[in-house]
Parts: C-alpha cells; sequence; structure tokens
C-alpha cells in the first residue's frame, strides 16, 4: 500500500517555508517602496528574527543547493562584515523604532569559515541597537571541521546557546560522492565541546537519499548519531535540484539516487531508530529530546516555521542580511541579490541590495496561516476562503481523504499519522498559485 502511495505522490512540489513560495512571486506588486511600506504597517510589532547569511565555504559540497561562493582568501570577511552592518543601519532607519531583537541565527554558506573576533564585530555592533530581551534566541550552524573552541567560546559569551552541525552521512563512499568529509570522532568531539562550554542545544543535520547511499549507510549513521545522542536531529530528504543556476550538485548522476521505494525506506527505518531512543517527530523532517525546546514548542502548539525552517521563535518581521538572504515583514517578501558584486553594488549606492519580492494580498495572508499550521501542527481548516476557493481545495483534499491520509470534519482538516510523509502534497491543494499557474520546467525537488 505505502509504495503505490510513493509511486502515485512523488511529484515535484514546495517545502513550504513561505507562501507564495519563491516561483510563485507576483513581482507585479513589488519594489522597494512596497517592500519598506510593508514593514512600517501601524501597530505593527517591534519584535524581530534576524538571520544573517555568511557565503564564504573553503570547498564545495555537491549536495548543496544553498548560496554559497568557495574561496580560501579569509580577507573576504571584512569587506562583507561591513556590508552587512551598512545594510543593517538602512533597515533601522526604516524600522524607526529600536526594535526588540528576539532571534539570531547565523546560516550559510559556513559561518564558521569567519575569524571569532570578526563575527564578535559583527554581533556586538547589531546588539547594541537592538533592545534585547531576556528569552531571546541565538543559534549558529556550524561545520566540525573548522568550528574552533575560540568560535564556541566567543560566540557563547556572545548570548549563543544552540549549535547545529551539518553531518550527512558517515559513510566514506558517500562522503566522497558530496565531497563532505568529518570524522565520527570530530564529530563527537565538537559536539562533546560544545556541550561542557555551555550550548543546550546541540543539533546535527542528516540527510537520507543521497547519491550511492544505501539503506545500511543510513542505520550506521544514525547509530553514530545516537551514541551522541545530539538534542535535535534534522533528517532531511536529499533535494537533487541541479537545474538550480550556481548549484554544485555535479560528481554524480540520476542513477546514483536511491529509488523513491528505498528513500523512503532509509526515512522510515531512520524514524524508527530515532524514536526508539526517545526521539520526537516534529513537523516535518525534524526529531527533538522530550526536554528540547523544539519539542515543546511543537507539543503547546508554538511551534514555527519560516526561512529559517523551525523555530520556537514567533515574529512578524524577520530580516535577512546578506547576499540572497530573504526577508518576511509577514504582508511581504524580499529577497537580496543573489550575485555578491551586485550586493556590494547596491550597498555603495545606499540602496536596499533588494533583488525581488512579494507582497502577500488578502488571500495570501490566509491561505499562508492555513499552510502553517499543516507544516508546523499537522491540522488546518478553511475558514475565512471564499467559497470558490474551499470548493477547489475540497476537491484536491478528497483523494487523500480516499487514501486514508487525512480526516475531515466540518471544514476541519487533520493528517493522520500515515498522511505525514505526505505532507507537502497536501498542502499543495491549498497552494493557490501553484496550480493557477502551471509551468512545464521542474521548479520543486521531489516531495517522497
Amino acid at each position: 500500500m505505502m509504495q503505490n502511495l510513493i509511486k502515485k505522490y512523488n511529484v515535484p512540489g514546495p517545502r513550504y517555508t513561505s507562501y507564495p513560495t519563491v516561483p510563485f512571486w507576483d513581482e507585479s506588486t513589488y519594489n522597494t517602496k512596497s517592500w519598506i511600506q510593508s514593514l512600517q504597517k501601524e501597530n505593527s510589532s517591534r519584535e524581530i528574527s534576524l538571520y544573517i547569511h555568511l557565503p564564504f565555504c573553503e570547498s564545495l559540497c555537491t549536495f548543496c543547493a544553498c548560496n554559497k561562493r568557495i574561496t580560501k582568501r579569509h580577507e573576504v570577511e571584512i569587506p562583507y562584515i561591513e556590508a552587512l552592518l551598512k545594510e543593517w543601519n538602512m533597515y533601522l532607519d526604516i524600522l524607526q523604532d529600536k526594535p526588540i531583537l528576539k532571534e539570531i541565527h547565523l546560516g550559510g554558506g559556513t559561518p564558521t569559515f569567519f575569524d571569532p573576533k570578526h563575527l564578535k564585530y559583527l554581533l556586538d555592533t547589531i546588539k547594541k541597537t537592538c533592545e534585547i530581551p531576556e528569552d531571546v534566541s541565538y543559534s549558529f550552524e556550524g561545520h566540525p571541521n573548522n568550528t574552533t573552541t575560540d568560535h564556541l567560546q566567543t560566540l557563547r559569551q556572545l548570548g549563543f546557546d544552540r549549535v547545529s552541525y551539518g553531518i550527512q552521512d558517515y559513510s566514506p563512499k558517500v562522503q566522497i560522492a558530496i565531497h563532505r568529509f568529518q570524522s565520527f570522532e570530530t564529530v563527537k568531539r565538537i559536539t562533546e565541546k560544545s556541550r561542557l562550554l555551555g550550548y543546550t542545544s546541540v543539533s546535527h543535520d542528516l540527510i537520507y537519499g543521497l547519491p550511492l547511499q544505501t539503506l545500511q549507510d543510513v542505520i550506521s549513521t544514525i547509530e553514530k548519531t545516537i551514541e551522541i545522542m545530539p538534542d535535535r536531529i534534522a533528517f532531511y530528504s536529499y533535494a537533487h535540484v541541479p537545474w538550480t543556476k550556481g548549484n554544485g550538485q555535479r560528481g554524480y548522476d540520476e542513477k546514483d539516487l536511491p529509488s523513491p521505494d528505498l528513500k523512503r525506506q532509509q526515512y522510515e527505518m531512520g524514524k524508527k531508530m530515532l524514536e526508539e531512543k526517545g526521539y520526537i517527530e516534529i513537523g516535518m523532517d525534524h526529531f527533538a529530546l522530550s526536554e528540547d525546546g523544539l519539542t515543546k514548542a511543537f507539543q503547546n502548539q508554538n511551534l514555527h516555521r519560516n526561512f529559517m525552517g523551525y523555530t520556537t521563535t514567533k515574529t512578524e518581521k524577520m530580516i535577512g542580511l546578506g547576499v540572497s538572504a530573504i526577508s518576511d515583514s509577514w504582508f511581504g517578501f524580499s529577497q537580496n541579490h543573489k550575485n555578491l558584486k551586485d550586493y556590494y553594488t547596491s550597498l555603495s549606492k545606499n540602496e536596499l541590495p533588494v533583488s525581488r519580492g512579494h507582497i502577500l494580498n488578502k488571500t495570501d495572508l490566509i491561505i499562508r496561516r492555513k499552510i502553517l499550521n499543516l507544516m508546523c501542527h499537522f491540522v488546518s481548516d478553511l475558514d475565512g476562503l471564499d467559497i470558490s476557493d474551499q470548493l477547489e481545495i475540497k476537491s484536491d483534499l478528497a483523494e487523500f481523504k480516499t487514501d486514508d491520509l487525512i480526516n475531515i470534519e466540518d471544514d476541519m482538516i487533520q493528517v493522520k499519522t500515515t498522511g505525514k510523509a505526505f505532507i507537502r502534497n497536501i498542502c499543495m491543494a491549498f497552494d493557490l498559485r501553484l496550480k493557477a499557474k502551471q509551468t512545464e520546467s521542474q521548479l520543486f525537488s521531489m516531495t517522497i
């Protein structure tokens, strides 16, 4: 039965870190002025989350679809940090009132490419311009091979207490295929060091469906992971999107990828092993121990999802600084230039380095909430939508009900346990923009 469902629903689909998803943004309603106006809405909260994109990496990981710039020249650090601070000061002028900084996340690229003293300069400068509440959350992504004791100590002194290490897989042949190398001993050592220095939540990122990856590879990687028992585990499906401009996904062929059936076996086996050790499945692709904040947010219905992924912090505004970073005012989205030269050029002209975006209309705002509820809590409803939109969504949901993946009662949708594997497909039933603008070219990775 499951194999038939996998064949049926294994189609390209979004991961829904936003709605509308980036390929379906309507840029006819967007410009710098409309973006600024969306940030300055009356009675909007002063609370913000801050994502800082640090794109530099010393080597290319060929599984990665993120915006990155490969270099071993560390003299790029200071010019980039000065650009980030100039962009931040422009946003301070736009926000007008002193922001309440609820969350900072350093992503990449490789944030630990940067010298700790340079990160301290960047973060100290930003923090001085904000009001810092007691429940602030600071986190960063670290590479196990180049995250030093100095990195950990410096960021811990700045208030960081969460770190996520990219592992992917421990199999030597898989590591060669994806050009990502770190030993189990290195990962264990840096995880223990993080805990010793006071990091209360350490996360490991693992990926299934990688080239040349077998079921036994996943089992072996999970066995090693639970020997360390990180507080959180992101167990992602590999997103094969080689058509994306600037993508490093090369060095292997389509035939090297696990079949959809095997890929699902990898996930189900990994999930079973993690749950047997006390991990709780959170939303899509995430697991956490019972005492971790992510689990508590999920259980208390406070889980949130945005361009940083799942988070325990809810703010209307999320400012993204740096090349390719995406910002969210709740009423609009805006993405910075993806090209570093274009990013620098805009700032040199005292212009926000934005390249495209979307201003949400009334229906977008309603659908956004529906999809967010599905992704975070596996429940949603049809309240507030036009009758025609309700009928269209109900029609598309009927097949999921027939396949026993959801319950529908009084316009309330509840995803069953069997349906969680198909949550991206279920969200697509609500995605009016995707359905209205079908395209022949593939835009998304496969859902299963």
